[in-house]
């Protein structure tokens, strides 16, 4: 069996355009013009939208969709779902790339636009809505940070943007302060450049080392 073939079984959908999720598991380390990068950027629309309206329909508040999405779309909760799917071994990538972390959890999104272009919008629903699960780990950083400053009486801290980069390609960048110390978040926008920000300074508060 393909590789193809064994991730049409795990993820429970036959393709009709194989190329499409031949697309979606190519890095542009492999192939500059024919990669998964695009495919990347509407699968996570399409996710955030798919979570937002389930956790809608059970009549749950923003502030709790927001937590839920965060629970089910964040990197620590997608990678596990994308290696049970055989994704990971899946991707096809240059030889020498084997330090992308982000290229995991992404096939997932990507894969997801795949089925919606070849399947429509219920195929992609009911892929994503039988396949994810809430990682029960997963920490709000931003919000732990300021509990941390909270409890012992410290000024909460504040997240300074900068954007570098090209307009073509910007680099999202986010630095926060906290006793003394910048800790630094990048991401493909501000919102991932916090979180990440707010993550080595939170790790690095309870004395956490990757």
């Amino acid at each position: 069996m393909s590789d193809l073939s064994k991730v049409e079984k795990a993820c429970g959908y036959a393709f009709k355009n194989k190329e499409l999720l031949r697309k979606a598991l190519t890095l542009s380390s492999y192939d500059n013009a024919f990669n998964n990068e695009s495919m990347e950027c509407l699968g996570d629309a399409l996710l955030t939208f798919i979570v937002a309206e389930k956790y809608y329909g059970e009549n749950l508040s923003e502030g709790e969709i927001t937590e839920k999405k965060q629970e089910i779309l964040s990197d620590e909760a997608l990678r596990p779902v994308s290696e049970r799917l055989g994704l990971g071994e899946a991707l096809i990538r240059d030889k020498g790339d084997s330090c992308n972390k982000k290229s995991v959890p992404s096939a997932y999104e990507a894969v997801t636009a795949a089925i919606y272009l070849d399947g429509g919008i219920e195929a992609a629903r009911r892929f994503a809505l039988s396949t994810l699960t809430p990682n029960p780990n997963a920490i709000n950083y931003v919000a732990a940070v300021q509990e941390l400053m909270q409890a012992t009486g410290e000024s909460l801290p504040e997240y300074k943007k900068l954007l570098g980069g090209t307009p073509q390609k910007p680099e999202h960048r986010v630095e926060v302060t906290v006793r003394g110390r910048t800790y630094c978040g990048e991401g493909e926008n501000f919102s991932v450049a916090k979180k990440q920000a707010a993550r080595r300074a939170y790790e690095e508060l309870i004395g956490k080392r990757d």
